[in-house]
């Protein structure tokens, strides 16, 4: 099951804490243009490869407007963890209780070498400045997604 949110629609509100125990919500990101990116889990190899192509990208996404948000159901203490040994320069919001999973559409049955299990499909959200959503991004490229998220929103503003 992958997400109904389509582009143009208004993104689901959300709030939970990051990885500093701050809380985070979408409303904070009002008039920026937000990367949402939801993954299954910290350490793990297609998760860490993705963040870490974020991060060495990230100077360029962020002279094209952007803000970076990662969603996973790890904890706080987790994402800590995950942001140091990667050197991540981007906040990792602790799903713990997958509200904000559900609110995307993003949680939901998987299958993984023959086994069913409920867990994280890793999707990407481009949200506007108005909240509107700009892209979504369902079969993530882990090690080349910043130049997949670039695309993707070439052509829907060259469409």
């Amino acid at each position: 099951m992958a997400t109904t949110l389509k582009v143009g629609d208004k993104a689901p509100e959300f709030s939970g804490t990051i990885e500093s125990g701050e809380t985070v919500s979408l409303s904070d990101y009002k008039g920026k243009k937000l990367i949402l990116f939801f993954y299954p889990k910290d350490n793990t190899p297609g998760c860490t490869a993705e963040a870490c192509n974020l991060r060495d990208n990230y100077s360029e996404l962020k002279n094209a407007g952007f803000e970076l948000l990662g969603v996973s159901p790890d904890s706080e203490r987790k994402h800590q963890n995950f942001i140091k040994k990667f050197s991540l320069p981007f906040p990792l919001l602790a799903d713990t209780e997958q509200e904000t999973l559900q609110a995307y559409g993003v949680w939901g049955p998987k299958k993984f070498m023959g086994r069913s299990y409920i867990g994280v499909h890793r999707t990407t959200f481009v949200i506007d400045e108005d909240g509107v959503i700009e892209a979504v991004i369902d079969k993530v490229k882990t090690k080349d997604h910043t130049a997949q998220i670039l695309e993707v929103l070439e052509s829907e503003n060259a469409g």
